[in-house]
């Protein structure tokens, strides 16, 4: 199974050190507009998942860097769903600038919790739902 979104954004001022490259620190921030906007183009929000009481904690992150990434750089961050959830959902990125040169690679697991014990729970059969029809 592999649902794949891109996303688009320009690289602020503010994201990037004293010589204009992106600080490493962001591409986490990059990873998670990646995901939520995947979420987003299969009619999923956190907002609506955290009102259910479903939360989606980051378990684990890793970040392959290839180039710099520079001030008002055009990025688009491709997100990867690698397998169908269980427990956990999977996601690799990949994310190019405007020349569509590879600027880092990583991968992402988040862990469901129910909201009120947060205890581990399965994936929801509504994001699964959603799966299933992409």
């Amino acid at each position: 199974m592999t649902i794949t979104h891109n996303s688009i954004v320009r690289v602020r001022y503010g994201e990037t050190d004293q010589m204009g490259v992106v600080y490493h620190g962001n591409y986490a921030q990059y990873f998670e507009i990646g995901r939520t906007e995947w979420l987003r183009s299969l009619g999923i929000t956190y907002k609506y998942m955290e009102k259910t009481g479903i939360i989606l904690p980051v378990i684990s992150l890793n970040c392959n860097f290839k180039k710099s990434a520079y001030y008002d750089d055009e990025l688009t961050i491709t997100t990867i769903l690698k397998r169908s959830p269980g427990v956990k959902i999977e996601f690799d990125y990949e994310i190019k600038n405007q020349h569509q040169e590879l600027v880092c690679t990583g991968n992402t697991i988040l862990a469901f919790l129910n909201g009120e014990t947060m205890r581990p729970m399965r994936c929801p059969e509504f994001i699964l739902e959603k799966l299933k029809v992409s």
